[in-house]
């Protein structure tokens, strides 16, 4: 991805426009896990150090173009403040008058946090107009919210087509490591696949197929791969209209010499909840009335076998139910030998994200990626347009 960063222009006592992902959880106004803002905070502060004039901006929830009072970035900016160790401005606003004048009163170092972009209707819509009045308030946009980089709007793309555009540290780390390992692997290369549906993973596995050494597929997507090849899932995950599509990836996988595998046995329940009978089956043996949940202890030991054998691995999607206790073990399995591999192992955000800091071993991980749709649209092989707006080297 041969694109500039902020590295490569210069920002002192610029007005630095910097698009960042601050849609973090939050309950009862507390901010729940501060990951995304403390993932910004190398780019925030090389600009500071540097003497920009920091104007922040990001989206929080799904307002629809409407101002919603508890969707404010009021506990964001108080977030900040302390992870920065300085004051953070915060506007009431994202465009208009008294923002600008906001602007206009900036010291070098100082940063201003706008309000919500998307309590603007041309936010998502893209709208020429109001990505003019983003520009209007900067010498520069720096894209640092990866996690927004697959959504072609005004605050991320088209911004860029006014003043010029260069992507963030955490932006250029994350196109870095995973362009690394869809463009030029270590290998062995395993990819490992997970989620409950196939139709979100189709493009994923497609491509994965051309690049990867092993995929490893588990979640409620590995049961259409099941009942394709004529085994009884019982009422586990189906989605009909792929079964087809199914068999032609194992032959592909077949053809092009991938290690394609799917569970081996199945941990299944009466009922989807905590205090549920389960039990563990062979694939061949699941009951007409039970649901497969989970990966059984047979796959989870075969799959982490091969990612301790791997060079790289990247992982996107959970092997079960995972948020409910019982049916967590082969989730939990996979992102515990991913932790303890040798190899460089990448978590394509979302729901694997979520699952190894549930496991407390995101600390254990090479890369955690911030964007989960973002990492997996890139998986895909899409051009994102958050990053084909920035200016090349």
């Amino acid at each position: 991805m041969n694109k500039k960063s902020v590295r490569d222009v210069e920002v002192a006592g610029k007005r630095v426009f910097v698009r960042v992902d601050f849609n973090v959880p939050v309950e009862n106004g507390q901010i729940t896990d501060d990951t995304r803002i403390r993932e910004t905070l190398p780019t925030i502060k090389f600009l500071v150090e540097q003497g920009a004039k920091v104007i922040l901006a990001a989206h929080f929830g799904r307002p629809n173009g409407q101002v919603v009072e508890e969707l404010r970035l009021t506990p964001v900016a108080a977030k900040l403040a302390e992870l920065l160790g300085q004051n953070v401005i915060k506007a009431d606003q994202s465009v208009g008058e008294i923002v600008k004048a906001q602007v206009d009163a900036l010291e070098n170092g100082d940063v201003l946090l706008l309000e919500n972009v998307r309590f603007n209707e041309g936010e998502e819509k893209n709208d020429p107009e109001l990505a003019k009045a983003f520009a209007d308030l900067a010498d520069l946009f720096v894209n640092d919210a990866f996690g927004a980089a697959h959504r072609a709007h005004a605050s991320t793309s088209g911004i860029a087509a006014y003043i010029p555009a260069v992507s963030g540290l955490l932006m250029e780390k994350e196109l870095d490591v995973l362009g690394k390992a869809l463009n030029n692997p270590e290998r062995p290369f395993t990819a490992i696949v997970g989620g409950s549906k196939v139709k979100d993973k189709i493009a994923v596995i497609e491509n994965l197929l051309n690049i990867a050494d092993n995929v490893l597929i588990g979640g409620g997507l590995s049961y259409t791969f099941l009942k394709a090849q004529g085994y009884e899932i019982g009422k586990s995950l189906l989605d009909n209209s792929k079964l087809d599509l199914a068999l032609s990836f194992i032959a592909k996988a077949k053809e092009k010499g991938v290690n394609f595998l799917l569970p081996v046995d199945i941990v299944v329940t009466d009922k989807f909840s905590a205090d549920a009978n389960t039990q563990i089956v062979d694939i061949d043996s699941i009951p007409a009335d039970w649901e497969g949940i989970d990966i059984g202890p047979k796959t989870r030991e075969l799959y982490a076998d091969v990612i301790a054998k791997s060079k790289l691995v990247v992982w996107n999607g959970p092997m079960g139910v995972f948020e409910i206790e019982p049916f967590s073990h082969g989730t939990r399995a996979v992102a515990q030998a991913c932790a303890t591999s040798e190899g460089y192992t990448v978590i394509g955000g979302g729901d694997s994200a979520a699952a190894t800091e549930k496991f407390h071993l995101a600390e254990q991980m090479n890369h955690m990626s911030t964007g989960g749709g973002a990492s997996l649209e890139f998986m895909e092989g899409k051009a994102l347009p958050g990053v084909v707006a920035l200016n090349d080297k």
